[in-house]
């Protein structure tokens, strides 16, 4: 069975409102279309948690200027930036966009106030689930404020229908962080007797990670995990927590000085956004193992195979309870997406998580891992030793997907010397397995400065990552990631067609390679006519006790099938084949850019004598006349004119007096004359032979301007030059994305560029200069006089007769014709030279075919899975029974991390002196009563 998708080519760029929920970690909404990138199948599959992830998606949005301050005086600068109302969220960020950032559910906020500010001022005071005030200035017109004070009331009506602030506070007792605070003030007695009911029922429903039971990586005296949770202890009491929480610049700097383990889970799930699936969708992830009991697929046996591959070094694995969680979360992730199901190296994620997770929260993290973090990616975990690891998955999930990046560039950085000594791929696994396990050690044990011998190899490659690094942004990586993106997909869909030609039962009578260009036949069918999607049977109908469910066959319909025929069988084609092929293109030119005068002249004469008799017809000699005059259309002066009617008059002459003379047109009788009293000559057959070569090329040689084009300026109008690399089509989608494609369509450039021409003449500054083709001529002449080339034996009548004879004949009008439609449109006609062209596109085309590029991503990839993780030391689970018993002064990772203070310095909140000070009022304003 093979399943055949093509959503990696329908891959769109990210439109504006896409890219603003995915900042701030945003559930997806699908009025929104779906994540970036998601095809049909996974947009209109999308299960109830999803829509009931939107919630507020009818509500209209808005984004404003505003100044956000904490509530509490001294403890935070003044931010400036945007406030977001997404319902049913309130998104702020500062300007920089990296300073301040935090998303709230409108559900937490108790109570909205405007405050009574001096005169031109509109700042709002709000309340937080957590009794946290922030005090927000709107720093737009008042209009806009306005609007935006009427959505965001709107929005709270509409959250307090549904019934969703009643939901918070059960939730918030999931949280680890209420035990924290409330196990942090219970010196108090006042705040001890009204905790006291709420704690007890917190730890009931508090569910950690395996790490609980089975004790967390590393030792926790050298984690120094009672210093880490004082200070983030501090941090969480005015700055919120789990849902409320506020992202200033110091919470950066903790996430890089480490987490605790108790509180890691929840950290992750609150940098990530996945805390929002989780708190929008409750009993989900009860619902989705409860309908799939029983049920088995490819995804499940895979599972099965790798469960036991999964960090077997750590005790929890080594159980079946660890075993079976991780079970339930691969498998119900595979259930609700079934269009990626399982891949290797997703258990080594979901194995690590769950350390320091419940299986709901780890469920949902994966769910954001696997589609918006790292799509299609999912090793990075097991390389070190699990302790700086997690440390590194904390910045990770506080500052994107570029972390990675900056810290593989520090590796290879810090360890450059060694790396230049390597002589294959074995020495490098050593070397890396080497550094890794000696990241524990000091950075610098010789030297005599007792700090700088303090410092870890680990700790100086988050220094080297995140200082020499920071050129390394999102913007950068998502333009690396446009730029190699073709590469990737060719190389998944070889992958692709590899595996579905392997999975066949049989081949039958047909050869791989045969079967592969099949597959390619098939695929391009599938591109060209995608196949209607088919809704998924019910599991019950899929499997049976004895048999795995497989992955659905791609079935196709009959306007596919045809398109697919069409490509194997010669006689299901319908489109016309073009005849003119690459080697026919080069002969073609071959016989025009290297020709001498004659050569010339006679390609010229064949090229317009259409029945190949060796004659030319007065209707071709008008054609062929066309064509010298479309040639010189730009050139400068009337002296090409002037040798296109000198060549006419001579060739009608000539060819008149060569006649015999029963073919001689005679004048009418008198009473026949027009009105004018000139005689009018009888009707001339048009397709009679009238000029062969001799007498054209004798008509030729008589101008000299005609003997200098045909010499040497025809075949140099033939330029071979490189042609510039052809940019591809635009993926913009959204509404901005689609008026931007229709305005910069070639028809409206045309259209543009002749309405400006216009407005320029109409103001007198229009200049419009074509390139001329030959470009001899740079100044205005007059067109020589015409000297007849007949002798006075000879002439019998004038020209001027054939020509009134030529244009009197009913068939020339299909002559005359394209002469008066290349003086008003050039472009709707094409030159002998512009056949050649569109005929060396066509062909170029219809050579074209679909064929995948093989690449190196996947056998790096196989290698990485087959590497045998190193089992570190230092990850052995320590009991952590005296954290209590530490000294909180000895917070190593704190001193060790004092440079990181500059990043703190950088952050300039950008507001003037009187601004800060307006800002600092406003946090104890009174409300407008």
């Amino acid at each position: 069975m093979a399943t055949i998708s093509t959503h990696l080519r329908n891959f769109k760029e990210p439109t504006r409102d896409q890219l603003t929920q995915l900042f701030f970690s945003l559930p997806v909404d699908p009025q929104i279309e779906g994540p970036p990138g998601a095809s049909a199948n996974e947009k209109s599959g999308s299960s109830s948690s999803v829509q009931g992830a939107a919630g507020g998606g009818d509500m209209e949005r808005m984004e404003i200027s505003a100044t956000l301050s904490l509530g509490v005086s001294g403890v935070e600068e003044p931010y400036p930036g945007k406030l977001y109302l997404i319902p049913p969220y309130l998104a702020f960020t500062s300007l920089d966009r990296k300073s301040v950032r935090f998303t709230i559910p409108l559900c937490t906020v108790r109570r909205v106030e405007r405050l009574n500010a001096r005169a031109g001022i509109y700042a709002l005071s709000l309340l937080l689930w957590h009794n946290m005030k922030i005090v927000v200035q709107l720093t737009s017109l008042r209009p806009n404020a306005d609007l935006f004070c009427a959505l965001l009331r709107d929005s709270l009506k509409v959250e307090l229908q549904r019934g969703q602030m009643k939901l918070v506070k059960p939730f918030s007792k999931t949280s680890f962080s209420e035990i924290l605070l409330a196990t942090a003030s219970e010196d108090e007695k006042e705040a001890a007797a009204a905790r006291e009911e709420d704690l007890r029922a917190t730890e009931t429903m508090y569910t950690g990670g395996l790490g609980l039971k089975f004790k967390f990586p590393g030792d926790a005296r050298k984690l120094r995990e009672a210093s880490k949770t004082k200070l983030w202890t501090t941090y969480l009491k005015t700055h919120g927590r789990h849902l409320t929480l506020l992202r200033y610049p110091q919470c950066t700097r903790l996430v890089q000085v480490g987490l605790p383990n108790r509180l890691r889970g929840e950290m992750w799930e609150t940098l990530s956004g996945s805390i929002y699936l989780r708190f929008s969708c409750p009993g989900d992830y009860e619902r989705i193992l409860e309908a799939n009991t029983g049920r088995t697929s490819t995804s499940t046996e895979e599972i099965e195979k790798d469960l036991h591959r999964s960090l077997p070094e750590y005790s929890a694995y080594q159980s079946e309870e660890g075993i079976n969680a991780l079970r339930r979360v691969l498998q119900a992730y595979s259930f609700k997406n079934p269009e990626t199901g399982y891949c290797q190296a997703m258990n080594i994620i979901a194995a690590a998580i769950l350390i320091y997770m419940s299986e709901e929260q780890a469920f949902w993290l994966l769910e954001v891992i696997c589609d918006r973090l790292l799509p299609g990616y999912y090793r990075f975990i097991n390389s070190m030793p699990m302790v700086f690891a997690f440390r590194i998955i904390d910045c990770f999930f506080c500052m994107g997907p570029k972390v990675l990046f900056q810290v593989a560039l520090a590796i290879l950085k810090i360890n450059g010397e060694q790396l230049l000594q390597i002589q294959d791929d074995g020495g490098f696994i050593h070397l890396m397995r080497e550094y890794f396990a000696s990241l524990g050690d000091s950075a610098h044990p010789n030297s005599s400065d007792p700090r700088a011998r303090a410092i870890t190899r680990f700790q100086e490659l988050l220094l080297v990552s995140f200082r020499e690094f920071a050129v390394i942004t999102d913007e950068t990586i998502l333009s690396e990631r446009r730029k190699f993106r073709s590469e990737v997909v060719h190389s998944i869909e070889s992958f692709s067609k590899r595996s579905a030609i392997r999975n066949l039962k049989t081949l039958e009578r047909f050869t791989k390679d045969q079967a592969g260009l099949v597959y390619d036949a098939l695929f391009k069918a599938i591109c060209i006519e995608p196949p209607p999607d088919v809704a998924q049977p019910p599991p019950s109908l899929l499997t049976t006790k004895d048999t795995a469910e497989e992955r659905p066959e791609t079935r196709i319909g009959l306007k596919t099938f045809r398109v697919f025929l069409s490509e194997i069988a010669t006689w299901a084609r319908s489109e016309k084949i073009v005849m003119n092929g690459f080697q026919d293109i080069v002969s073609g030119l071959n016989g025009v850019m290297f020709n001498d005068l004659m050569e010339n002249i006679e390609w010229f004469f064949n090229l317009h004598d259409n029945n190949k008799d060796g004659y030319l017809t007065r209707g071709e000699i008008l054609t062929l006349s066309e064509s010298l005059l479309f040639i010189f259309k730009h050139e400068i002066g009337d002296a090409y004119l002037g040798a296109v009617s000198r060549f006419m008059s001579n060739a009608f002459e000539y060819g008149d007096a060569l006649l015999p003379d029963n073919e001689q047109p005679q004048p009418q009788p008198q009473e026949e004359n027009d009105e004018s009293g000139e005689p009018t000559t009888p009707s001339i057959e048009t397709n009679q032979p009238y000029m062969n070569l001799a007498t054209f090329r004798m008509v030729v040689l008589a101008d000299e301007i005609l003997e200098s084009f045909f010499e040497t300026d025809f075949s140099s109008t033939f330029k071979l030059e490189p042609v510039p690399m052809m940019e591809l089509p635009n993926s913009n989608s959204g509404l901005l994305g689609g008026l931007w494609s229709t305005i910069t369509s070639d028809d409206s450039k045309k259209m543009f560029h002749k309405i400006s021409d216009e407005v320029g003449k109409s103001f007198g500054k229009h200049s419009a200069v074509y390139r001329p083709a030959i470009g001899k001529f740079t100044h205005l002449e007059e067109p020589k006089a015409r000297e007849s080339l007949l002798t006075p034996t000879m002439r019998r009548t004038a020209s001027r007769t054939s020509l009134n004879a030529s244009n009197s004949s009913p068939d020339n009008s299909a002559y005359l014709t394209p002469a008066t439609s290349f003086a008003t449109d050039p472009s709707t006609h094409s030159s002998p030279s512009q056949i050649a062209t569109d005929s060396l596109s066509a062909a170029s085309l219809a050579s074209s075919e679909f064929s995948p590029m093989p690449s190196m991503f996947e056998a790096a990839a196989h290698a990485a899975v087959m590497m045998e993780r190193t089992p570190f030391a230092i990850d052995d689970a320590k009991d952590d029974d005296e954290d209590s018993d530490l000294d909180d002064s000895e917070d190593g990772d704190e001193d060790v991390m004092d440079e990181v203070d500059a990043f703190l310095e950088a952050h300039d909140t950008g507001l003037t002196e009187a601004e800060r000070e307006l800002a600092k009022d406003l946090i104890n304003a009174s409300p407008v009563k």
